[in-house]
């Protein structure tokens, strides 16, 4: 597969991964689609139980992990002890510009309380800045993280927030989180000015191939927006109203709230 050269961006290569039979085993049944949908708490006024509200509906459904702040870490893993669902968090949330040093402190602690997916967010101020000296600080900051995260078998999923980049820095911002040892592509926090695109999940899947996942987060509140997703290359979901979604699949009336702003 032809990739992107950091300096000198090339075009997108053919990709193994197939969309398509994705897609159709994904969507097969509830139980598949649940299998790959990130179940997601990020609200800043979430409060215990709404946490463990999130971690009892993960578990029931058998989502791909639940998703929430470092501070609810120990709680989820509590929660979702015996389970084998697994306690996902956000790392440098949701700017992406603190300290390396501190993303690594954070990552550190969350990985003691029990977190396995760890979401970090890439310092976009650092990649829009075009030297080459903050492109190598931006793939160090990610390898920090990635490091610490698989010395303890965790995962990292590298958030790109691409509602802020341009086409070119969209393909710089893959290949440099790839180089790092990203476990996926993700598209966005939900926080910032826009959520997940079906046209840059094609992008983020066009770069990455067979080589990580791609994660499509931000505004995906239906199974018709999760389903372009998948289409379109996504491997995993982020979303608030997972609930919803696999209740839409299974054909069932709901009344599980929609997504909360945001994600």
């Amino acid at each position: 597969m032809t990739t992107l050269s950091i300096s000198n961006p090339l075009p997108i290569g053919p990709e193994n991964f197939d969309p398509a039979a994705f897609t159709a085993y994904t969507l097969s049944s509830a139980q598949n689609l649940a299998a790959v949908l990130d179940h997601t708490l990020l609200k800043p006024d979430a409060t215990r139980n709404q946490v463990l509200q999130l971690c009892h509906e993960a578990a029931e459904h058998r989502f791909a992990c639940a998703m929430v702040n470092p501070t609810w870490v120990s709680i989820a893993h509590a929660a979702l002890a015996g389970t084998g669902i697994p306690v996902g968090v956000v790392i440098g949330f949701p700017l992406g510009a603190t300290l390396s040093a501190s993303k690594r402190d954070e990552t550190t602690r969350v990985l003691k309380h029990g977190a396995h997916d760890v979401d970090m967010v890439l310092n976009i101020g650092l990649l829009k800045s075009g030297q080459s000296s903050d492109y190598e600080a931006v793939r160090q900051d990610i390898r920090g993280v990635v490091e610490l995260a698989h010395a303890q078998g965790a995962i990292v999923k590298v958030i790109l927030e691409t509602c802020l980049l341009t086409f070119e820095e969209k393909l710089r911002a893959s290949e440099i989180a790839l180089s790092a040892g990203a476990d996926f592509l993700k598209t966005s926090t939900g926080f910032s000015t826009g959520g997940a695109t079906a046209d840059d999940i094609a992008l983020l899947r066009g770069v990455a191939g067979s080589r990580a996942g791609v994660k499509a987060s931000g505004g995906i509140r239906s199974l018709a927006d999760a389903t372009a997703m998948l289409h379109a290359g996504a491997s995993r979901i982020g979303a608030s109203a997972s609930v919803k979604i696999v209740a839409e699949l299974a054909g069932h009336v709901t009344e599980a709230a929609s997504s909360a702003p945001g994600y």
